[in-house]
């Protein structure tokens, strides 16, 4: 009997036990949202589509948000799949929708009222609120000025949240907000006259001003802003301290750094008449030579529009073109160069093209094998410009300053000192114009960049197509008189 009684003891205690096992199994914590995208194997990114937060060009992917985005998701080991809304007010409410996107990386200024919807991570990019005009009217310089002006911004933007302000204390600021429109949109606007006023952010003018020959900054309308990605409101802090560490780090490992110069870094290289004379050459030059362009590139591997961009830093697409130091051409070949390249006759278009990208596809190919891209482009440039050797010895001065050789933001600091007998009297190639490489390659970036944005797929149609350039405001005799030498 006693056998029986610690029989049902013992099962009692046995079943109790399990019980308390199970209820406190059910008890435990969810994973974290951290954990469910590491698990899952995928980071949702909600974006713009504009030249400065994310677009599609004929490579892929590319743009500031997105790059910084990729680097992301790579820190957490997951997949990035980007999504595009088609308003700020969109942006938003699919942002705090159950099930919806895990942050949105946009270009999005912190702001106070903004904080009441979603939550900020730590900023990665400062920005200026500018207040944007038509070259010909007369500029405002002060609030005040904006009384009685056609304004028009994005609608639920920050920018909106501004004129509101400025209403409040100057009752007779009049302006309209639009989600069917983005920035490139509004500064189009704008240069065609059809409004007078709008704001935008200034990384996104720069970017974006050389397309509008008449766009003009009237004055800065607010201190430095700051940009942040943003998630919905929540009590799972877990993916935004994760953001807020690896954007620090990325701060502090130069990756801001490296990324601001790669997209911020050559947009303000070609000024007002330099911008003009582009776009109209675009119209009417690269139309006759872009096919030999696309053939050539397709030959060597190259992007053609990168090798239209060395043409026109070179020449200005003018095949009969000549320097005082002997280099002629479209490419802009030397004798010795033409030579070792086949070509016969560096006047001819056909054979100048041909014969830039088969020197630039060598010159890059023979770089030091630890240099990647995109650096390695423009060392590749920069070689093409002012030689192998000269290029070698900035690389060894950045790296006696403890810089990094294969990193262009660092050596390009280094090619003005070959022009200083300091510096130069140590270096194995003696002298150099080493500023001018440093403006060679920000120049061809900058082309390169306005060719990206006006030959992707998504453009067509659009007043950005270059045969549909609108350019008036300044005669061609005004760009001829204004034209850098060759």
């Amino acid at each position: 009997m006693s056998a029986l009684i610690d029989f049902r003891k013992r099962c009692t205690a046995w079943l109790l036990a399990t019980g308390i096992l199970l209820l406190l199994g059910s008890c435990a914590e969810p994973p974290s949202e951290l954990q469910r995208i590491r698990e899952e194997g995928v980071l949702r990114v909600l974006t713009r589509n504009s030249p400065s937060t994310y677009f599609q060009d004929r490579n892929g992917a590319t743009g500031f948000e997105y790059e910084l985005a990729k680097r992301f998701a790579e820190h957490l080991g997951v997949e990035l799949k980007v999504e595009t809304a088609d308003s700020l007010d969109d942006l938003f409410t699919r942002l705090n929708r159950p099930g919806g996107p895990h942050l949105a990386a946009a270009g999005l200024v912190a702001n106070d009222s903004r904080r009441a919807l979603v939550r900020f991570t730590h900023p990665y990019l400062d920005v200026t609120t500018q207040v944007i005009y038509r070259h010909g009217q007369r500029r405002p310089t002060q609030p005040e000025d904006l009384v009685g002006k056609r304004i028009l911004v994005l609608k639920g933007s920050h920018h909106a949240e501004q004129l509101a302000a400025l209403k409040a204390r100057l009752p007779g600021i009049n302006y309209e907000e639009s989600d069917a429109v983005e920035v490139v949109d509004l500064l189009g606007l704008v240069d065609e006259g059809r409004i007078d006023i709008t704001l935008v952010e200034s990384n996104e003018l720069a970017m974006n001003q050389v397309y509008f020959s008449n766009v003009r900054t009237a004055f800065d309308l607010s201190e430095a802003n700051s940009l942040a990605w943003v998630l919905p409101q929540g009590e799972d802090d877990s993916l935004l301290r994760e953001a807020n560490a690896f954007l620090d780090e990325a701060r502090e490992n130069g990756t801001l750094q490296r990324l601001r110069e790669r997209y911020y870094g050559h947009v303000d290289v070609l000024g007002y008449v330099g911008a003009y004379a582009f776009a109209r050459h675009l119209q009417e030059r690269l139309p006759r030579y872009e096919r030999i362009f696309k053939e050539t590139a397709r030959q060597h591997g190259l992007d053609w529009r990168l090798l239209a961009a060395i043409g026109y830093q070179e020449s200005h697409w003018q095949p009969e073109a000549t320097s005082k130091t002997g280099v002629r051409g479209l490419m802009m070949l030397t004798l010795r160069t033409a030579k070792a390249m086949g070509v016969s006759n560096r006047l001819d278009p056909v054979q100048s093209i041909q014969g830039g990208g088969k020197y630039f596809l060598k010159v890059h190919g023979a770089l030091p094998a630890g240099i990647e891209e995109p650096d390695r482009t423009w060392f590749a440039l920069a070689a093409y410009n002012v030689g192998a050797g000269h290029l070698e010895d900035a690389r060894r001065l950045a790296e006696a300053e403890g810089l990094n050789p294969n990193k262009w933001l660092d050596v390009k600091q280094m090619l003005p000192r070959l022009s200083q007998k300091q510096w130069y009297s140590k270096t194995r190639y003696g002298y150099a114009r080493g500023g001018e490489p440093v403006h060679f390659v920000a120049n061809i970036r900058r082309y390169y960049d306005i060719l990206t944005w006006v030959t992707q797929p998504q453009m067509e149609g659009s007043r950005l197509v270059h045969s549909d350039l609108h350019l008036p405001g300044i005669s061609e005799q005004d760009v001829a008189d204004n034209l850098p030498p060759l």
